[in-house]
């Protein structure tokens, strides 16, 4: 090979030199010297479990989803007394009003009946009381004699963002579900330095354009349900929903803290449940709601 080069305007003539495999192959080793000594570098990464000091669990997609079935199957019913506090604003990132923590009661009984009641956090009087025991709801405030109604789920959105809290807020996220028969699953194990969990994708394909309705976190170290997220068509995050601190009650397994963030509708409810009584015997009577005379109405969309 002849090399030459231009420097000046003098042109100077190199040596030739004849590039054989052996010397190819030394040039290659130099190479690779100079990069392992300069410009790689070795460390160590912790192993999974490794900062809880306890090994990871493992499980496939069948046996995950069984274990949402048997969460949800367990419970047909159920009374619950929490502690709610709501949060308004940019829930993922902005100015955020904190609400007073309240005493909240909720009935729920299946399909689809829920009630909440919620006290005065001072004079612990009702402060509201919402009912739906179907797509409507009826939200009556005693203090200002009002009694608001509309759909479970917003339409349009108000201004006021607490009025965007319906009863779908609760109905989602209180009670995981296990996918439809028809749903496509898919399973990811998202485990790395930081953190051990499954993901499960949950993907709606009957009729239309198939999108992804829901993703389930399981965290790996007990395999408990430690997220739920659902999205729109659009694939919009409708309702994020984080789970912590299962407890035992009444012979169920049920989160302690329950934290519902609706980012679309502007807010993030708290609860931190202090009883549950799984399955008891609710009747029709507790799921009427009757408004006092003369009080004044509202429909909201």
């Amino acid at each position: 090979m002849k090399i030459e080069c231009d420097t000046g305007g003098q042109r100077m003539r190199g040596w030739h030199i004849r590039w054989s495999g052996r010397s190819v192959a030394a040039a290659v080793c130099l190479f690779a010297a100079v990069l392992s000594g300069c410009l790689v570098r070795r460390r160590v990464v912790a192993a999974p479990g490794k900062p809880a000091n306890r090994p990871v669990l493992s499980a496939n997609k069948d046996q995950l989803i069984q274990r949402i079935r048997a969460f949800s199957d367990g419970i047909q019913s159920f009374s619950m007394t929490a502690d709610l506090t709501a949060s308004v604003g940019q829930t993922f990132g902005g100015e955020v009003t904190d609400y007073a923590t309240i005493r909240g009661y909720i009935l729920y009984r299946r399909p689809q009946d829920i009630r909440i009641i919620g006290l005065d956090p001072v004079i612990r009087t009702k402060a509201f009381d919402m009912l739906s025991t179907g797509s409507n709801f009826q939200l009556l405030i005693p203090a200002k004699n009002r009694l608001i109604s509309g759909s479970n789920d917003v339409r349009e959105l108000s201004q006021n963002k607490l009025e965007n809290l319906r009863p779908a807020a609760f109905l989602v996220s209180l009670l995981v579900l296990p996918p439809d028969s028809d749903d496509l699953t898919l399973l990811e194990d998202d485990t790395d330095e930081m953190h051990a969990q499954y993901e499960l994708l949950i993907v709606n394909r009957g009729g239309g354009q198939p999108f992804l309705t829901r993703s389930l976190y399981f965290d790996r170290y007990t395999l408990q349900i430690a997220r739920q997220r659902t999205f729109d068509a659009a694939g919009q995050i409708v309702s994020d929903t984080r789970y912590a601190d299962w407890k035992t009650f009444s012979g169920q397994n049920y989160p302690s803290n329950v934290d519902i963030n609706r980012p679309l509708e502007g807010y993030s409810l708290q609860l931190g449940v202090d009883e549950l009584k799984v399955n008891p015997e609710l009747n029709s009577d507790q799921f009427i709601l009757t408004p006092p005379v003369g009080v004044e109405t509202r429909q909201l969309k």
